[in-house]
């Protein structure tokens, strides 16, 4: 997830172009802080500057460069994907003998392909981003027709992906255009100029006017006018609204809090962590695999290594990864994995899990597991992390910036890339046919929209969490993969709001939880699907029977359609009905929320809970 912002201003070049761009990336480095630059046309033509690293880094730059005056800008905040976060690889890309600049946010599929294609023409890149090959080919059509916005819907034809593109020439200096497919990009509307965003935040201290983009369309843009197509060259009546939130809000996107707005986040999270991973083949591939496949063939254990939320991702992990590969699966704490002497060999393959890949015990972890001979794969947030750098191969989850020191979003994209591992193992060590593999992926592709169903009905989950803000205590009863998501819950709310939360097994009531249940207490229970698997269904409606009959206050999350739940539960949160192994995906939405809301309710930093940082860089 990247932050771009694009502007047209008068034709009587001006500091404007650049000041608008600069204050729209302040307000975008919370969507990536790999990169940042810009690029500005000129009357003497197109001019760049661009810095690896936070956008001060961009800033230091451009005061010591102080870039001309312009009449059009472009920038870009970088979250990396294709190519470490470095000064060549950061955005704007150059073309066309450096008078057409590019800025990108997303996922190129067919990069390779075009790249292959241009190279048998002579183009030589600089970069190893899917964004420059972009570059190119628009550059290519923009020769052809010498019009920026044909030149576009060109190019737009040839992309398989998802992206969000802007583009300048110097040739013409008075338009930015833009391109959108499933990714985000909005025009800001002002007075003598007009704007481009990923989201109003880029252009909300100018102007609170703003038209939505549909799915590919394109959009140019000039000091005057906007002008909407959709890829066959058709106009498009673009809806008009106004913004309703301020600046300062601008950046959380007009949510209360980053937590907020990074729950909302999670289906976008979970599309790009999935995006781009098959081939033209069908069969799955990952980030970076320095791990032969025949080593891969013969592991014969597989340890999970990780902290916190982290590790009740990889616990998901254990499920579907056994399920489907048949492989024995250990989730370890990382701080108490290399002191305890554990038994690795050259035919075990360690899964790291850490959001930015920079968790200290982990990074420990994973050099204790080299040391012993074990192939490491990393599952990161971050590109050019340690513990991606330290690793045998890696497997990015795409979630984007995650700001809120409660994990919410990178926790999907966590259990997102671990399913995408199994399947993974799974295709190469044959335990699944390869209809089987598409049909699990599929299911997959589907949990982004049941995950927006389960955010969108968060009303009623808010209203009871603020009727329980003076509660002392909240458990939390799951079975099978419910039992990760019952311990996750009981964590949000521990780090949130400060009381007492503990997450059970459901089996284990008997064996000594139950005797904390008494009149009043609130117990939440995650519900396994009555389609899945019958008997754990029927166990888990016998525990809230157990609980309920001894005085506790159940709220119950269920299936759509499960009606055997209803005269137990006093409160009820429903989920779309979920094959049972990505069931997580969706079950967990109403905790976090839950945990978020009372937080709130009792008047807490949700973003920033005390005692705690975003990432343990010591151990």
């Amino acid at each position: 997830m990247c932050g771009i912002v694009g502007y047209v201003g008068p034709a009587s070049a001006s500091p404007r172009p650049l000041e608008v761009v600069v204050e729209g990336l302040r307000r975008l480095e919370y969507r990536g802080y790999d990169s940042a630059g810009v690029a500005v046309t000129t009357p003497e033509g197109m001019v760049s500057a661009k810095k690896a690293g936070k956008l001060a880094n961009l800033l230091a730059e451009l005061e010591r460069r102080d870039l001309p005056a312009g009449t059009a800008a472009i920038g870009h905040t970088r979250w990396a994907t294709h190519g470490g976060p470095t000064d060549v690889n950061a955005h704007p890309h150059l073309a066309g003998g450096g008078r057409l600049a590019l800025i990108h946010n997303g996922i190129i599929e067919n990069f390779a392909q075009l790249k292959a294609e241009l190279s048998q023409t002579g183009v030589e890149f600089l970069s190893e981003t899917d964004t420059e090959v972009v570059a190119h080919l628009l550059a290519r059509h923009h020769d052809e027709t010498q019009n920026l916005t044909e030149a576009m819907r060109l190019t737009v034809g040839r992309l398989e992906g998802a992206f969000t593109l802007l583009a300048t020439h110097a040739d013409e200096p008075d338009t930015v255009v833009g391109a959108r497919r499933n990714s985000p990009l909005v025009i800001g509307l002002g007075e003598g100029e007009n704007f481009l965003g990923s989201d109003v935040s880029a252009f909300i201290s100018s102007t609170r006017e703003a038209m939505e983009m549909g799915q590919d369309q394109i959009v140019t843009i000039t000091a005057d006018q906007v002008r909407v197509i959709d890829t066959a060259g058709n106009a498009v009546e673009a809806r008009r609204y106004t913004v309703d939130w301020d600046a300062e809000a601008a950046v959380k996107g007009g949510f209360a809090t980053f937590m907020d707005k990074e729950i909302h986040d999670q289906p976008q999270a979970v599309a790009d962590t999935l995006l781009g991973r098959a081939g033209t083949d069908g069969r799955l591939q990952l980030d970076e695999m320095r791990i032969r496949e025949s080593v891969l063939r013969t592991v014969d254990k597989i340890v999970v290594i990780a902290c916190g939320t982290a590790a009740y991702a990889g616990h998901v992990a254990k499920y579907a990864i056994e399920h489907w590969c048949r492989i024995p699966v250990e989730v370890e704490l990382a701080h108490e994995f290399r002191y305890r002497d554990p038994v690795v060999s050259e035919k075990t393959l360690v899964v790291a899990v850490s959001q930015s890949g920079e968790t200290m015990d982990t990074i420990m972890a994973v050099r204790h597991a080299r040391e012993q001979g074990a192939k490491v794969l990393a599952i990161v947030n971050t590109h050019g992390s340690t513990i991606a750098r330290e690793s045998d191969a890696v497997l990015y989850t795409h979630a984007g910036p995650e700001i809120a020191v409660a994990s919410t979003k990178a926790f999907l994209a966590q259990i997102t890339a671990c399913y995408l591992l199994g399947l993974y193992l799974a295709q190469l060590r044959g335990n699944k046919f390869a209809d089987e593999i598409a049909e699990d992926l599929a299911q997959l592709r589907a949990m982004p929209e049941k995950i927006q169903r389960v955010v969108d009905n968060e009303e009623h989950v808010r209203a009871v969490a603020r009727s329980m803000k003076d509660e002392p205590t909240v458990l939390f009863l799951g079975r099978h993969v419910g039992f990760p998501v019952a311990l996750e819950g009981a964590l949000k709310l521990k780090e949130l709001a400060y009381i007492h939360a503990e997450g059970f097994a459901a089996g284990e009531l008997k064996h000594g939880p139950i005797a904390l249940v008494e009149e009043g207490q609130p117990v939440f229970v995650i519900v396994p699907s009555p389609r899945g698997r019958d008997a754990l269904h029927a166990k888990v409606i016998s525990n809230i029977q157990e609980i309920r009959a001894r005085g506790a206050h159940t709220m119950v999350i269920a299936e759509d359609g499960d009606e055997a739940v209803v005269p137990y539960a006093d409160e009820i949160f429903r989920i779309p009905q979920t094959p049972t192994l990505l069931a997580p995906l969706v079950s967990v939405v109403p905790l976090q929320i839950f945990a978020a809301a009372l937080a709130t309710a009792k008047g807490l930093d949700v973003d920033q809970p005390r005692n705690l940082a975003k990432s343990v860089t010591v151990e």
